[in-house]
């Protein structure tokens, strides 16, 4: 039970209690609508670019410690395989860059995640990884 679960029990609305929430109030995104079937970007993904948008997902252990950044996935992972290039991008991750250093959370916890949708290849000057897809200027929870 999440807070606002506990919130809607306590004042008296049981059946608003057991209703799922999506993440930060909004319709939660799946990362396989991002992209079409030949990996281009979806026109759902093209008419957001730019906005705020909720995914959820998995935590992929960081690449390295005391940073903003990690990527999100679509099943736990326990391991760390995205040092690829643009053209092995995956359809079920995407990179996040957060307003603050992360928390690491468990590979196997689901989290979602709101940030700014970004589209375009991008190489991080830090890291080196690639990115096609990614949320900047993010925050994440437990879902």
């Amino acid at each position: 039970m999440n807070r606002r679960h506990f919130l809607a029990a306590a004042l008296g609305c049981p059946a608003l209690a057991l209703m799922p929430v999506p993440a930060f109030g909004e319709e939660t995104v799946k990362l396989r609508d991002l992209y079409n079937k030949d990996l281009s970007f979806s026109d759902y993904a093209l008419a957001r670019e730019g906005q705020r948008v909720s995914i959820s997902g998995f935590m992929a252990p960081p690449l390295k410690a005391e940073t903003n950044f990690f990527v999100l996935t679509n099943r736990p992972l326990a391991v760390c395989p995205f040092c690829e290039t643009e053209a092995q991008w995956p359809d079920d991750i995407l990179a996040i860059y957060a307003k603050r250093v992360i928390e690491v959370i468990s590979f196997n916890t689901r989290i979602n995640v709101r940030g700014k949708l970004e589209l375009g290849t991008f190489t991080d000057p830090d890291t080196q990884f690639v990115s096609r897809v990614r949320l900047v200027d993010a925050v994440y929870e437990r879902a």
